[in-house]
């Protein structure tokens, strides 16, 4: 069976923009899981999300895969962007729209 690790690697690959979140994008469960969905809904691009509220041993395993210690955590191109804070500076200077291409 696969680890909650590689799930984790498989989601990231395999996605080209992936967001680890509490809630789902139609139901965020905190606000800065809202206010993220809401910065990737303004590109108008698919993405994958994952509640990992459902998912404890993800929930946990997610803080240590990027060594990032907060939800929501978003990756692009199956590397590690940021969270919250970061999405939103990235979002507001522009380079954010440029690693989603």
């Amino acid at each position: 069976m696969a680890t909650a690790k590689d799930r984790i690697e498989q989601d990231v690959k395999g996605n080209k923009v992936m967001l680890y979140m509490k809630g789902t994008p139609e139901a965020p469960q905190c606000g800065f899981s809202a206010q993220a969905v809401s910065i990737l809904k303004s590109y108008n691009v698919p993405f994958k999300a994952f509640n990992v509220l459902s998912d404890e041993e993800i929930r946990s395993a997610i803080k240590e895969f990027a060594d990032w210690p907060t939800i929501p955590q978003l990756y692009i191109k199956g590397e590690f962007v940021g969270g919250c804070d970061i999405m939103t500076e990235l979002h507001q200077n522009g380079e954010l729209k440029k690693l989603i291409g």
